[in-house]
C-alpha cells in the first residue's frame, strides 16, 4: 500500500502542475481586464505650475528658474557649522543688546533687562538657490532664497519694580517682520572701510533753524531740546545741534556739512530730544528726508512733521508733535578735481640742486572752493617702541582728532583706514598731523608712548589733487607711515 500511495503521489503531481499553469495562463495573461489601460506619459513641460507642485511641492528654485543657482554644499556647511553659529550669534546679540539694555536700566523703574534664554534652536536655514546680479558699480549683488522652519528660544525678561515680566511674544512678531522684502546684507569684501565704503559723491549743506510746538516733557510744562542728524548707511557719530533749554518753540539757526555716498538711496534723518541731565533723553519725534528731493547748489527749506518712528501704522503717529524746518543744499564734487589750476612746473635752479615749484598766482588761490579732505593712514613700517609695540595712528586737523584701529605687537602695522574732514574752503597754507601710538595690552607703569610723528603741507594736496607717499617719521628711528590724502571739490 505504501507503494501505490507514493506512485499516485507522484502521478497527481505531474498532472497537477501542468494543468494549474495552463490555467493560469488563460486566467491572468491571456484574457485581459478590458477596464484597464495604458497610462499616458506626457513631457514636463505640458504641466503647468500648480500641477508640478503636486507632484513635486517641494521643488527648489534652481530647478524652477534657471538664473538661480544650486549650493548644496553651502547647505551642508550650514548643518555642520550651525550649533558653533548659533553660539557666535547669540554672543554677538547679547554684546550689541547689552549697552542698548544699560541705557534703559535706573530709568522708568527698570532695575535689570537681560535675556534669561538666547537660541537660534537646532534647525539651520536651508538656502534653496541663489541669484547673483553684477552692477555696473563693481557690485556683486547676492539674491538668495532661504527656508527656515527653526525652533528658536528667545526670552527677555524685564524687571520693574518688584514685578518680573517675561518678553516673549513681542519678540517673535519683530523677528517675523525681519521677512518682509526687501531685506538688504552688505557684505565688505576687501579689507578697511576704503574698499568697503563707496567713494564720497558730494557734501549736503544742513542748516537747523527751528521748530514750532515741540511736546511738554519736563515737569514744568516746557522741554530743553536739541537735534541730531545723520545720513543713512553711515556708521560716523550723528551731528547734534546746541541745547535750547525750556522753549517749546526753540530756534538754532546752525548749519552742518554730512558727507554723501549714494545720492539716491541715502535719506537725512533727523530726530528731536529732549535733554535730561540724569538718565536718557526722551525722544520727542523725528523726520527723514530722502536726498532726491534736494537740488544741487540751491537752497531748499523744508517744514516736517514730526512723528514718534517711521511705522505708518503706529496709532502714536497721529498725535501732534510740533514741526521742524531746516534748510537743506547739496553740492557734488567734481569729477576732475586732480587739479586746481592746471598742472604744476617743476625747473631745477641753475645755481642748486633743489626744486623750485611754481605755484598758480593769488587769483587761482582765492577761488578756491569747498570741498572734502580725504585722509587713508595704509600703514606703517618699522617703528618701535621702548615698553610696549601695540601701534595705531592718530589723525590731527583743526582741533579735531580721529584715530585708527590698535594693532597689536608689530612693527609693521596695516590699517587701511579713511578718515573725512568737510571744509568750506581749500587748506592751502595748513598742515595735518599724523601720529603713530602705542598703548598698553597688559599691566605696564607706561599706559601710552609715541612711536614718531609727521607733518604733512596740504597745499601740495590741493594744487595736485592727491598725494600717496611715505613719510619718515619724526623722533623715530627708522620708522615710516604710508599715507594717502585726496581734496575733492565741490
Amino acid at each position: 500500500m505504501g507503494f501505490i500511495n507514493s506512485l499516485l503521489e507522484i502521478v497527481g503531481l505531474g498532472i497537477g502542475v501542468p494543468l494549474g499553469l495552463v490555467v493560469g495562463y488563460f486566467l491572468f495573461l491571456r484574457f485581459e481586464p478590458k477596464d484597464v489601460k495604458d497610462p499616458l506619459s506626457r513631457p514636463l513641460h505640458e504641466f503647468d505650475t500648480h500641477s508640478l507642485l503636486d507632484l513635486l511641492p517641494e521643488v527648489p528654485l534652481w530647478v524652477k528658474h534657471p538664473d538661480f543657482h544650486r549650493v548644496d554644499w553651502l547647505n551642508r556647511f550650514l548643518r555642520y557649522m550651525w550649533p558653533y553659529l548659533d553660539q557666535a550669534i547669540c554672543n554677538l546679540i547679547r554684546s550689541s543688546a547689552q549697552p542698548i539694555f544699560g541705557e534703559y536700566v535706573g530709568s522708568y523703574q527698570i532695575k535689570a533687562l537681560e535675556f534669561e534664554k538666547l537660541s537660534l534652536g537646532t534647525l539651520p536655514p536651508a538656502i534653496h538657490g541663489v541669484k547673483v546680479h553684477e552692477t555696473n558699480e563693481n557690485e556683486l549683488v547676492l539674491e538668495p532664497a532661504i527656508r527656515w522652519a527653526g525652533n528658536p528660544n528667545i526670552i527677555l525678561v524685564l524687571k520693574l519694580l518688584f514685578l518680573r515680566i517675561r518678553v516673549q511674544e513681542i519678540i517673535r512678531k519683530q523677528i517675523a517682520n525681519l521677512y518682509l522684502w526687501p531685506q538688504t546684507l552688505e557684505i565688505p569684501i576687501l579689507d578697511g572701510p576704503v574698499g568697503a565704503i563707496k567713494k564720497p559723491v558730494g557734501i549736503l549743506h544742513v542748516k537747523v533753524i527751528q521748530a514750532r510746538k515741540l511736546l511738554k516733557m519736563d515737569l514744568l510744562g516746557t522741554s530743553d531740546p536739541y537735534v541730531k542728524l545723520s545720513l543713512s548707511g553711515e556708521k560716523l557719530p550723528a551731528k547734534r545741534t546746541t541745547v535750547k533749554m525750556n522753549n517749546l518753540n526753540p530756534e538754532w539757526n546752525e548749519s552742518f556739512n554730512l558727507t554723501v555716498k549714494d545720492l539716491q538711496s541715502q535719506v537725512l534723518e533727523l530726530h528731536v530730544y529732549d535733554w535730561e541731565k540724569f538718565g536718557t533723553h526722551d525722544k520727542l519725534g523725528m523726520q527723514v528726508v530722502p536726498l532726491t528731493l534736494i537740488s544741487s547748489h540751491e537752497p531748499k527749506e523744508f517744514t516736517l512733521n514730526l512723528v514718534k518712528n517711521q511705522n505708518l501704522n503706529d496709532p502714536h503717529n497721529k498725535k501732534p508733535r510740533g514741526q521742524l524746518m531746516v534748510e537743506l543744499s547739496y553740492h557734488p564734487l567734481k569729477e576732475d578735481s586732480h587739479r586746481l589750476s592746471g598742472p604744476l612746473e617743476r625747473h631745477e635752479s641753475q645755481s642748486s640742486e633743489s626744486e623750485v615749484i611754481e605755484r598758480p598766482n593769488e587769483e587761482a588761490s582765492q577761488n578756491c572752493q569747498a570741498g572734502l579732505l580725504l585722509v587713508t593712514v595704509q600703514g606703517a613700517e618699522d617703528v618701535d617702541g621702548m615698553h610696549h609695540t601695540n601701534p595705531y595712528a592718530l589723525v590731527l586737523f583743526r582741533g579735531e582728532e580721529k584715530k585708527t584701529k590698535l594693532v597689536k605687537r608689530t612693527r609693521d602695522p596695516c590699517w587701511n583706514e579713511e578718515f573725512q574732514f568737510v571744509l568750506e574752503e581749500a587748506p592751502l597754507k595748513e598742515e595735518i598731523r599724523i601720529q603713530v601710538m602705542s598703548r598698553r595690552t597688559k599691566f605696564c607703569f607706561h599706559f601710552k608712548e609715541s612711536l614718531g610723528y609727521v607733518d604733512i603741507n596740504l597745499s601740495d594736496v590741493v594744487f595736485n589733487g592727491h598725494i600717496n607717499e611715505k613719510f619718515h617719521l619724526i623722533n623715530s628711528r627708522n620708522g615710516v607711515v604710508h599715507v594717502e590724502i585726496r581734496w575733492e571739490m565741490t
